[in-house]
């Protein structure tokens, strides 16, 4: 047994043993993304009137003791609702308190090939992956500590990556869009196993607001499965951060918000087959070293209008730039985008910058236990508001959806039924051929990432995506199907494939899924089977020149996720 594989043993076994710890109640701490379950449950106790209305879930993650006036971010009744309980601390020695945190372990297998987003720590990764967390939780005052590092264990078993049979011309295409960001389709030649601060933060708490340094997975937008600027599709990054922590009243109404800034990083691996050449001229472009770290600024806030309510509004914009460019204030917050203009107009600085900002909307109605929501993103904040008016579809992304719970016979039984569409791929046919893609950018070439994967929407530039889910539904258990439609990248097949009058090619997933989550004590179980067929894999089929419409590659994949999480009493 390697160093590596005998170091994430002994640490999942002393995972396994915390779990048999005694734990208690917490204070301030948040329900970090990571964990499995939790945000669902939530979030459809407030569809049901069992939680406040006036959070939005646009901004998280979330302190559900000062969201919703609960004691301990983790004691939730098992057949009710979030109660307030007594607070009992595993030590309180005046105002000193600390508890140990629930115990976390993520599981995922991938047969044949990678596939799987909003996983935070997790790579994509053939065979089996186990990610893992622990920690403790401080409170002195106003200031609070949560060390909740993870372990992270990949087998990054060797897959078919970009079929080395495509032409010399659809590689170099296809590395123009390698070069502009960086997602590596593997990490790295082998197994992997890589400790991190994962969802650890030091917080100064006045009122309701938080101000502090953190490294946990943030979500900005009402999405479910997707969001446009910020997701935990990528590991959490370190950050400074300022933010409410619960709605704050107003005259006109309540608000919530967040300013970060902070630090992101390569993945450090060049891409698949980087090596090659066409017209003895090589297609991979080295982006700049790790050490020229991008710096990343951040600003969401969201309105709850008084008069209106179950409406929440919001609006999010992020930029980022390597910091060796940073030589000017507005370098340091340019989310406000003062620079706006012509494009005919060359703007140095604010081309330096890959600029991404969204509008977002959520609606609930806890009487018809109903929820619809929508998030709708632009490339590139220098535009005017005229040209915006103009052409709403240039660098235009969405995200639309919707949830609703119908009461069945028994008591808190219900059907869930839900929905969401998202779209990356672009529509103005301009825009595509000189690969203006979301999550890319021609001088940010690490294109919108944090050690190699999206902090937006997890499938990627130019996807689009359909989603659906029914499920029975009772307290935190669930039990259900889904299915997802992922056309992967269509700017690059429609800027490869029709140039040359080849529609036949779309790579699709189609991906049905049976769910499950269920609480035995204070264990939460939560497992996904998935089923993938991918037609066109990568793009590629065998031209034959009597048949046009033939089979392309075609793959089968089985998704297995399984995850556990240790509740606190």
């Amino acid at each position: 047994m390697s160093k590596r594989s005998s170091l994430f043993v002994h640490v999942f076994l002393w995972a396994a043993l915390i779990c048999l710890a005694p734990v208690s109640n917490g204070w301030a701490q948040s329900i970090g993304l990571h964990y499995p379950v939790y945000d669902d449950y939530m979030r459809r106790q407030q569809l049901l009137g069992n939680l406040s209305a006036e959070s939005s879930f646009m901004v998280r993650p979330l302190l559900p003791r000062q969201v919703f006036n609960t004691n301990g971010a983790f004691n939730f009744e098992q057949d009710s609702t979030v109660k307030n309980q007594n607070l009992k601390g595993l030590a309180n020695f005046d105002e000193i308190k600390f508890m140990t945190l629930p115990v976390m372990i993520k599981s995922r297998y991938n047969s044949n090939l990678p596939f799987g987003i909003n996983d935070g720590e997790m790579i994509p990764n053939k065979g089996l992956q186990l990610n893992a967390s622990l920690g403790i939780y401080f409170e002195y005052g106003p200031l609070t500590l949560q060390l909740q590092p993870e372990i992270l264990h990949a087998a990054n078993l060797d897959f078919t990556a970009f079929p080395l049979e495509h032409w010399g011309s659809t590689w170099l295409q296809y590395f123009e869009w390698v070069n502009t960001s960086d997602i590596p389709e593997r990490f790295d030649g082998g197994p992997i196993t890589r400790l991190s601060l994962g969802q650890s933060s030091l917080r100064f708490n006045f009122n309701e607001y938080s101000i502090g340094i953190s490294n946990e997975n943030l979500w900005w937008g009402p999405g479910r499965r997707a969001s446009l600027l910020m997701s935990n599709n990528a590991p959490g990054f370190l950050h400074f951060t300022f933010n409410t922590r619960k709605p704050v009243q107003t005259l006109i109404g309540s608000f919530e918000g967040q300013l970060i800034a902070g630090q992101l990083r390569s993945s450090g691996v060049d891409p698949v087959n980087s090596y090659y050449t066409y017209t003895n001229t090589p297609l991979y472009v080295p982006k700049r070293s790790d050490d020229d770290w991008r710096y990343l600024s951040g600003l969401t806030l969201s309105y709850q209008p008084k008069w209106l309510p179950g409406l929440f509004l919001g609006f999010s914009s992020v930029s980022q730039m390597y910091h060796t460019d940073m030589d000017q204030f507005a370098d340091y917050l340019p989310v406000f985008n003062g620079e706006k203009g012509p494009e005919s107009i060359t703007k140095p600085n604010v081309d330096q910058r890959n600029q991404l900002s969204s509008g977002q909307f959520r609606w609930i109605n806890p009487n018809g236990h109903f929820e619809f929501y929508g998030e709708y993103g632009s490339n590139g904040n220098s535009r005017t508001l005229h040209d915006f008016l103009i052409n709403p579809d240039k660098n235009r992304a969405f995200t639309f959806g919707f949830t609703n719970l119908t009461s069945l016979k028994k008591k808190d039984e219900f059907f869930q039924l839900g929905m969401e569409m998202t779209q990356t791929g672009q529509s103005v046919r301009e825009e595509i051929l000189s690969r203006n893609s979301w999550y890319t950018h021609p001088y940010v070439r690490h294109g919108y990432t944090h050690k190699g994967q999206v902090l937006g929407f997890g499938y990627g530039p130019g996807s689009n995506v359909f989603s659906i889910d029914l499920a029975w539904v009772k307290n935190f258990n669930r039990i259900g199907i889904e299915f997802e439609y992922i056309n992967y990248n269509n700017d690059f097949y429609y800027k490869r494939f029709e140039e040359i009058k080849d529609l036949r090619r779309k790579y699709v997933d189609l991906a049905p899924a049976l769910i499950g989550e269920w609480r035995f004590d204070k264990l939460l179980v939560s497992a996904n089977f998935k089923y993938i067929r991918s037609l066109n894999y990568k793009w590629y089929l065998e031209n034959d020149p009597d048949d046009y419409f033939i089979p392309g590659l075609d793959k089968d994949n089985f998704v297995g996720n399984l995850s556990f999480s240790y509740i606190i009493d």
